[in-house]
C-alpha cells in the first residue's frame, strides 16, 4: 500500500477512535477544554432518557437530574471497652477468730441486708453474758436499796452516787457481752447474692479469712475512659449504649452515674463510670463490655452519593447559578447509606445533579429534568405535600 493510502486510512482510524472516545468517556469534553480544543454538545447515551437526547440533538440546553441538598449533623462517636462491676460487692471477713459452728447460707443464695451468713463457737461470749447481766441484777438491788437508805439519812449522797456508778458499769458489760456474742454470727451487710463459700464447719478462721463473696448485681457498673477533647459533652445522665464482648447479639442501654473529676496526664482520657440495669440478672461482675456514647457534631450539607465527581483538583458536584452549570467543590466528611456528608458551600435545597453530569460544562445553560418529581407526586406531575426528591441512579 502506498503512503499516503496509509496516511489516510491511520487517520480515519484515529479520528474514529477519538470520536468514540469523546462520545463514551464523561470526562473526556472537559479534558479537551481544559486543552483549548472547542468541542460540540456530545451525547452520552443513558438507558430511558429520551428527552436528554433530544435536547441534545436539537441544540436546547442539556436537560439533567438533581436532588436538593439538605443539612446534616454529623455523629461523633466513642467506643471503648470496660469491665463490669457489681453495684456493690465485698469480701466477706469475721470479726474475730473463732471455730465455724455453723452455716445457715448456701452459695448461690439471694440474701437480704443482716441475714446470717455463718457461725462461730460462742459458748465464752454466751457465759460471759450471763455473767455481765448477774452483775447488772445486783447493782441494780443495791441502788434501790441505797436509796431507801438515803431517804432515812442512814446512806449518804456520796454513797448513793457510787451505787449508780455501779448500774451504769453493768449496763455496759451487758451491751460488751452481747456485742462480743453477736460477733460470733457473720451477717450480709446488704442485700446480695452469695458467692462460693470458702469455710466449712470445724474450719479455725481468723478476721483474714475470707468467708465469702457478696455482689449486689442490681446494675452493673462498668468504667471506661474517654478522651480528653469531649470532657465538656460527657455529663452524668448521658446515655450510652453496650455490649457484652462474650454476647455480641446482646444490645443494652444505661446511663453514666459518675465523671472523674480530672483527665489522666499520661493517657490524655477521662475516666467515667456507666451503670446497666441488670434486673433479669443476665450480667455478672467481671464481664466485659463494648460501651458507645454519640455526641451531636457540626452540621454539614448532606448530597446524593451519585452527585460526587472527582477530578485532578478533587471532588466536586455540579449546581446551576442562574440557569448556567457550575462546579462547587467539596471535601467529603462522612459517607452514609443514603447520602454523603460534605464541606462546601451549598445551602439547604440547592440542586446538585445528580445524572447527566457528561453533558455540562462550566458556564453552560441546562435545565433539570421536569419528571424527576418528588416520590409521592400525583398523575399530573404535582408534587405530594412533605414528600422528598426521589434519588436516581444511571
Amino acid at each position: 500500500m502506498k503512503v499516503w493510502k496509509q496516511a489516510v486510512v491511520s487517520l480515519f482510524v484515529l479520528g474514529t477512535a477519538a470520536t468514540l472516545w469523546v462520545r463514551n468517556f464523561p470526562l473526556a469534553a472537559q479534558f479537551l477544554e481544559r486543552a483549548g480544543i472547542a468541542t460540540a454538545a456530545v451525547e452520552t447515551p443513558s438507558a430511558g432518557r429520551g428527552t436528554a437526547s433530544a435536547a441534545a440533538t436539537h441544540g436546547q440546553p442539556p436537560v439533567v437530574l438533581g436532588v436538593a441538598a439538605t443539612a446534616a449533623r454529623i455523629n461523633d462517636s466513642v467506643s471503648a471497652i470496660g469491665d463490669g462491676v457489681a453495684a456493690r460487692s465485698v469480701t466477706v471477713t469475721p470479726y474475730v477468730e473463732g471455730r465455724v459452728a455453723g452455716i445457715d447460707a448456701a452459695s448461690g443464695d439471694y440474701v437480704t441486708e443482716g441475714t446470717a451468713l455463718v457461725r462461730l463457737d460462742s459458748e465464752s461470749e454466751e457465759i460471759a453474758l450471763d455473767r455481765a447481766h448477774l452483775t447488772l441484777d445486783d447493782a441494780r438491788n443495791t441502788l434501790a436499796r441505797d436509796q431507801k437508805l438515803v431517804k432515812s439519812e442512814a446512806l449518804s449522797e456520796v454513797e448513793l452516787r457510787t451505787a449508780e456508778l455501779a448500774v451504769s458499769q453493768g449496763e455496759l458489760a451487758v451491751r460488751d457481752a452481747e456485742l462480743a456474742l453477736e460477733h460470733r454470727t457473720i451477717r450480709a451487710p446488704f442485700d446480695g447474692w452469695v458467692g462460693i463459700l470458702g469455710v466449712e464447719v470445724g474450719d479455725q478462721v481468723s478476721t483474714d479469712t475470707p468467708i465469702a463473696t457478696l455482689d449486689d448485681r442490681s446494675h452493673i457498673l462498668v468504667d471506661f475512659r474517654v478522651p480528653e477533647r469531649f470532657v465538656a459533652q460527657v455529663k452524668v445522665g448521658a446515655p450510652v449504649t453496650a455490649r457484652p464482648l462474650s454476647r455480641p447479639d446482646l444490645d443494652l442501654t444505661g446511663t453514666i452515674v459518675t465523671v472523674d473529676s480530672r483527665v489522666e496526664a499520661d493517657t490524655r482520657t477521662l475516666r467515667v463510670r456507666a451503670s446497666l440495669d441488670n434486673s433479669e440478672d443476665m450480667l455478672r461482675a467481671g464481664m466485659a463490655f463494648s460501651i458507645g456514647m454519640n455526641f451531636p457534631g457540626q452540621n454539614y450539607a448532606a448530597v446524593d452519593p451519585l452527585s460526587i465527581q472527582w477530578s485532578a483538583d478533587g471532588a466536586y458536584v455540579w449546581t446551576g447559578v442562574d440557569g448556567k452549570a457550575k462546579q462547587v467543590p467539596v471535601r467529603i466528611i462522612q459517607r452514609n447509606n443514603d447520602d454523603v456528608l460534605v464541606d462546601a458551600a451549598l445551602a439547604p435545597g440547592t440542586m446538585v445533579v445528580t445524572e447527566g453530569v457528561q453533558m455540562l460544562r462550566t458556564g453552560a445553560p441546562f435545565t433539570f429534568e421536569a419528571e424527576a418529581r418528588p416520590a409521592g407526586a400525583d398523575e399530573m406531575g404535582s408534587p405530594a405535600p412533605g414528600a422528598a426528591m426521589p434519588r436516581s441512579r444511571i
